[in-house]
């Protein structure tokens, strides 16, 4: 299937709602690397001010490469969890301004009640999360995705990887139950047709 039958690599527009950057001349430079790649966005961009984007299969340090070069490109400002000890010069500037947000991880630190705090502090905030924690194959998903979500009062909106599509792609909004298992089984069932550089989820 050619490029053109398989639609636009990007939306020409972003939803009002949902936190982005300021659309300068770099932004217009990374969309053209988008469309130059042959990847594509899958899925639509949900209008909504919070959320907690999950990602997977995460099987590759070349996902972290194309999320941010999406991320870029479509303007999108999502933040990302990091112990505060990164913060410092010199990176703690550039760590800021891609949507690090500084974590206490120290042993009696509750991490996912420091997300849920900046949830309500903040007007729009979308977080994202690998809930795999590893590029390796795991049998169970980190919980803390679906902690915060639950705690917060937002929804979950998952995102997935497909090579060989070359696609990164984005389902519908998923809003946790009180039955954390079987929100994450279903969760991992939505995943099991897409394949990420060395294996599925």
């Amino acid at each position: 299937m050619n490029a053109a039958a398989r639609g636009p690599a990007l939306p020409v527009s972003l939803p009002p709602t949902m936190p982005q950057f300021p659309d300068r001349a770099w932004r217009h430079a990374f969309r053209a690397w988008v469309k130059a790649s042959g990847w594509r966005l899958e899925g639509e961009l949900p209008d909504v001010p919070k959320l907690v984007l999950i990602v997977a299969p995460h099987s590759s340090w070349w996902d972290g490469i194309f999320g941010l070069l999406f991320k870029v490109a479509l303007g999108v400002d999502i933040s990302f969890m990091a112990k505060r000890e990164l913060f410092r010069w010199p990176l703690g500037g550039l760590l800021r301004k891609l949507g690090g947000v500084p974590i206490e991880r120290t042993a009696a630190t509750d991490v996912v009640g420091q997300m849920v705090a900046r949830f309500h502090a903040s007007e729009r905030l979308w977080l994202g999360i690998e809930p795999e924690g590893t590029r390796k194959a795991v049998s169970r998903w980190k919980s803390g995705f679906w902690h915060i979500a639950r705690r917060a009062g937002v929804p979950v909106l998952p995102g997935y990887f497909d090579y060989p599509r070359k696609v990164i792609g984005l389902g519908p909004l998923f809003h946790p139950t009180e039955d954390k298992d079987a929100d994450i089984a279903a969760l991992r069932a939505f995943y099991a047709p897409f394949r990420g550089k060395h294996r599925g989820v």
